[in-house]
């Protein structure tokens, strides 16, 4: 069953943009941002931002993978996990 997402109302955004951020860093959840009933925006807080471009990262680098397993190329799982150590590393 998915999650109802948080929704905000682009004009409650602009009443009290401070509320809407305190209520944005205490969730690890998007807030939805609305404008004339339709989603306008979705924001994150810096936190979720970077943990979804971490997670995007990754995935890119396994269809790379899966793609060169595919073409009979190959890395050895040190060098492998090495690399996403050194990826994990970086971002920390």
């Amino acid at each position: 069953m998915s999650r109802v997402p948080d929704i905000v109302p682009v004009t409650d955004l602009r009443q009290d943009a401070a509320a809407v951020l305190r209520r944005l860093r205490g969730s690890r959840e998007p807030l939805v941002i609305t404008q004339r009933g339709r989603a306008a925006a979705i924001m994150l807080s810096p936190e979720s931002y970077e943990r979804s471009r971490q997670e995007r990262e990754v995935l890119r680098l396994l269809a790379r993978g899966e793609r060169e397993i595919s073409q009979g190329k190959g890395h050895s799982l040190d060098s492998v996990l090495r690399e996403a150590d050194d990826l994990l590393e970086g971002d920390s």
